[in-house]
């Protein structure tokens, strides 16, 4: 069943993006009036006033927002479309439903459950799959469902098969909380959802295996961890969020692995929470993101 969430009930939102031109932000606030919405926040961004790329997103109020949707999103097809800009429109009352896959580290799953149970995620967690089953019985006390998904060798299109089949058409976007396998361009094209990662480093620094070691063999004096989107380039999509601490040469690389698991725990709910919310937009290989 999905759930509703009260404080967010009537409350649409719409990001609009494309070519920045007069005359757009005013044909959005009167539209929103015209179906006697109420904005109640708006951000906008524009990388070059003379013919460069516009952002906005705006939030807004409108009683029997259910019922209004059809006619609200007919009016900005009329009105929008004329400008060559894309839009979306969401009733935010609705959470987004959040597949995670996970292998053995547990720290970022458990941490996603945790806010998600408590009501910081405003989102759904209709499975989590893992190649392990370590995790299992944590999943399902929080009322989850767990599939065990094995894979192993370098052929993993039969794991990526299986994945696919629970996730089609139940979810609208995936969250990889450490999940230690390299998910394939076919799998990519065909899931058909965002796909949010997170890496245990602060990219582009330090991509690939192991990179507490290489940060301790460096020296480093801080290290961070990135959460960004994924794409057929390992490691090379676009970034949502990054954080980082300072470290010490005292540290040993089990040190820096235990400190860091408190950033990437931190840094992707941070981004699963503006994904959720609709505050990313992706341009190119970069985001906006309006928090």
């Amino acid at each position: 069943m999905t759930r509703i969430i009260d404080d967010r009930r009537d409350h649409a939102c719409l990001i609009v993006h494309g070519p920045d031109q007069r005359g757009l932000v005013s044909a959005v606030t009167t539209l929103v009036t015209r179906n006697d919405g109420n904005i109640v926040s708006l951000d906008q961004h524009s990388d070059d006033p003379e013919g460069g790329a516009f952002f906005q997103r705006v939030v807004f109020h409108r009683s029997n927002l259910t019922a209004a949707m059809p006619t609200i999103e007919a009016d900005l097809a009329t009105t929008l479309d004329p400008f060559g800009v894309e839009w979306n429109l969401t009733d935010m009352s609705v959470p987004k439903r959040m597949a995670v896959l996970a292998s053995t580290s547990d720290h970022c799953l458990l941490d996603l459950l945790w806010r998600q149970r408590r009501g910081e995620l405003p989102v759904s967690i209709p499975m989590v799959i893992s190649n392990h089953t370590n995790t299992a019985e944590d999943v399902r006390s929080f009322g989850v469902p767990f599939f065990h998904v094995p894979s192993q060798g370098p052929d993993k299109s039969e794991a990526e098969a299986k994945i696919l089949a629970l996730l089609q058409g139940n979810v609208d976007f995936v969250v990889l909380a450490r999940y230690m396998q390299i998910i394939s361009p076919e799998f990519l094209q065909q899931v058909g959802v965002p796909v949010i990662n997170i890496h245990h480093s602060f990219l582009p620094a330090f991509i690939g295996a192991a990179p507490y070691r290489k940060a301790k063999e460096r020296g480093v004096k801080l290290i961070g961890a990135t959460s960004h989107y994924v794409t057929e380039e390992l490691d090379e999509g676009p970034i949502i969020e990054q954080d980082v601490i300072r470290v010490t040469h005292a540290e040993t690389a089990a040190d820096l692995q235990r400190r860091g698991a408190n950033v990437e725990r931190a840094v992707l709910s941070r981004a699963v929470l503006w994904h959720s919310e609709d505050r990313v937009i992706r341009h190119h290989n970069h985001t906006i993101v309006f928090n």
